[in-house]
């Protein structure tokens, strides 16, 4: 068998079922991404410096996992609900208003973001903040973290529990993602979905000039991993994906790899290593908002 052929199978055996998600499920996707990009907007507005960028290259990957992908329930404690840890917690300013929505948080705590004794910071806390999973930050922990719980919830005989991780592209040149990567190979932990939001930028610039992350896909494959990519600002594409792999468990962790652009949604933003983190002062913000409501 040749190489194309063998690639070929390799492609037919990773196929996914087609999911169709209804129109309205996808407007709220948008509508939800749209939210998350003015509210952090108006948070960062609070804290006077902020992860812009970085929230808005995911903001359509949260929209979709918090508009009916996760299993999730009106008590953020529910011991057999989905779990997403923020590998890079930075754009927690982007998921603390989808906890808000849940009522998970009271809307008045938003309005303090990350003043004294108020809960919510710059990265999240789980100890403090109902709906996270986990104190994510320090870049590269996250998969680690997933591979154990995902290991815990089949210990508990929780089938149903999938473990979602956020993974940043820069921070695949961390040791500690490959080795959670070949361990949830190794242990068959389909149950464990990994998304890369590959914007390729990190704070220092663009990834391959960096230190390459590529080839990201084949990587994972070599883990033991099925892999799927995906246009991670296409709503429709996002959510329809994200809800097959959630569906589909079996003995083969999955990753999602979103090509994304960094800043996507406010022009001057996007591709644009500047607002990696910043502050826009009253006159921008209002522009900025201006924008992302005529998007």
């Amino acid at each position: 068998m040749s190489s194309t052929e063998r690639r070929a199978e390799g492609a037919a055996r990773e196929a996914y079922p087609q999911v169709t998600v209804p129109e309205e499920k996808v407007r709220e996707v948008v509508e939800r991404a749209r939210l998350i990009r003015k509210e952090t907007v108006r948070l960062i507005g609070i804290a006077k410096s902020g992860h812009y960028s970085s929230v808005y290259s995911c903001a359509e990957i949260l929209a979709a996992l918090y508009s009916g992908v996760m299993r999730l329930s009106d008590d953020p404690e529910w011991p057999q609900r989905d779990r997403l840890v923020l590998s890079k917690g930075h754009v927690a300013v982007g998921v603390y208003p989808l906890l808000a929505e849940r009522g998970y948080l009271d809307r008045e705590v938003l309005d303090g973001y990350t003043r004294v004794g108020n809960p919510l910071g710059d990265h999240p806390d789980m100890r403090r903040v109902p709906g996270i999973d986990f104190s994510s930050g320090s870049l590269g922990h996250g998969l680690s973290i997933t591979v154990g719980m995902a290991k815990a919830a089949r210990m508990r005989g929780y089938d149903e529990v999938r473990i979602w991780a956020l993974l940043g592209d820069q921070e695949l040149n961390e040791g500690q993602i490959w080795e959670a990567a070949q361990a949830a190979g190794h242990f068959g932990l389909g149950n464990l979905i990994a998304i890369v939001d590959r914007n390729t930028m990190g704070l220092d610039g663009d990834t391959e000039e960096v230190m390459a992350v590529e080839p990201i896909g084949e990587k994972f494959r070599a883990c033991g991993w099925r892999v799927s990519e995906i246009d991670g600002h296409d709503p429709r594409a996002v959510i329809e994906t994200l809800t097959a792999v959630g569906q589909a468990g079996g003995d083969r962790p999955h990753c999602v790899v979103a090509r994304t652009v960094k800043g996507k949604g406010v022009a001057y933003m996007e591709r644009a290593r500047t607002w990696h983190l910043g502050y826009l002062a009253p006159p921008d913000a209002e522009a900025t908002l201006k924008e992302i409501e005529a998007r």
